[in-house]
């Protein structure tokens, strides 16, 4: 009886997997709403604490646009969402 050898595929793959980097959550400035309802709404909805919704808030009314987080699409969208149906101005872009 012989012996016959079987070579095993290289189970390892070549390609590496890209991270994807995920979607910024933006804020845009106004002149309507207030700041201390601006950091109520990031609170309750992105559940910032209140020093990291403020900080988001001066960003925003510095700047004209302020970064609330990065994430997936799905929370990106949710979030954003959430935003404008509280009356805030909101958009999503891929992070780089």
């Amino acid at each position: 009886m012989s012996t016959q050898v079987i070579n095993k595929p290289d189970t390892k793959s070549n390609t590496k997997r890209r991270h994807d980097p995920g979607y910024k959550v933006l804020l845009h400035n106004d002149s309507y709403n207030t700041m201390e309802y601006v950091v109520q709404v990031l609170m309750e909805t992105v559940s910032l604490s209140e020093p990291q919704a403020v900080s988001v808030m001066m960003e925003t009314h510095q700047t004209g646009v302020g970064l609330v987080t990065t994430c997936a699409l799905e929370h990106a969208e949710f979030y954003c969402e959430s935003l404008k149906s509280r009356g805030l101005t909101s958009t999503i872009e891929p992070a780089e």
